[in-house]
């Protein structure tokens, strides 16, 4: 193997690796579709050069290679929704919102759909604003979205753990 040949593969790999990383990046903000595009440019180059070392680059043809890729981009696409789907963990809502009472009826329909609010008053650009903690399934998102509208700035964190405190019943 000559010497372009090793700065080739040398190269490549560290676009693949800083592809991956760049992917997981991704699929844990829960960017499914670009880390699925990025998964399929990372095993592209992996196993262009992979067919390179093994066979001279005449090991696969470009549709076994395109097929590969497609299937690792797509599973890094199902992964992420398998995740969100078996992995139901909790999620903060940070939901900043004005200071009246229309607020204060908004508030008082997300307890009433059976979810703990936690209301703290902050310091905006324009005045105090009531903040709104939530903690929740991140399967509840889209319920509690549908209750706030567009009422608010809403900000999701990940939960790393919490305990006590009061939570949604399931089923109701």
């Amino acid at each position: 193997m000559d010497w372009l040949g090793l700065i080739l593969i040398f190269s490549a790999r560290i676009a693949d690796v800083s592809l991956g990383t760049v992917r997981i990046l991704f699929l844990v903000r829960g960017r499914r579709r670009l880390a699925a595009c990025i998964g399929f440019l990372e095993v592209m180059i992996y196993m262009s050069v992979l067919g390179y070392i093994l066979g001279g680059g005449g090991t696969l043809t470009f549709p076994q290679l395109i097929a590969y890729a497609a299937g690792y981009g797509t599973g890094n696409f199902m992964g992420s929704l398998l995740e969100e789907k078996l992995l139901n963990a909790f999620v903060t809502l940070d939901i900043i919102l004005e200071r009246n009472q229309e607020t204060m009826t908004l508030i008082d329909r997300i307890r009433a759909e059976g979810f703990g609010a936690t209301v703290l008053i902050g310091h905006g650009k324009d005045g105090l604003r009531l903040v709104a903690k939530v903690i929740c399934h991140r399967s509840d998102i889209a319920p509690i979205s549908k209750i706030i509208g567009d009422q608010g700035f809403v900000c999701i964190s990940d939960v790393k753990g919490c305990w006590g405190g009061y939570f949604k019943v399931k089923g109701k």
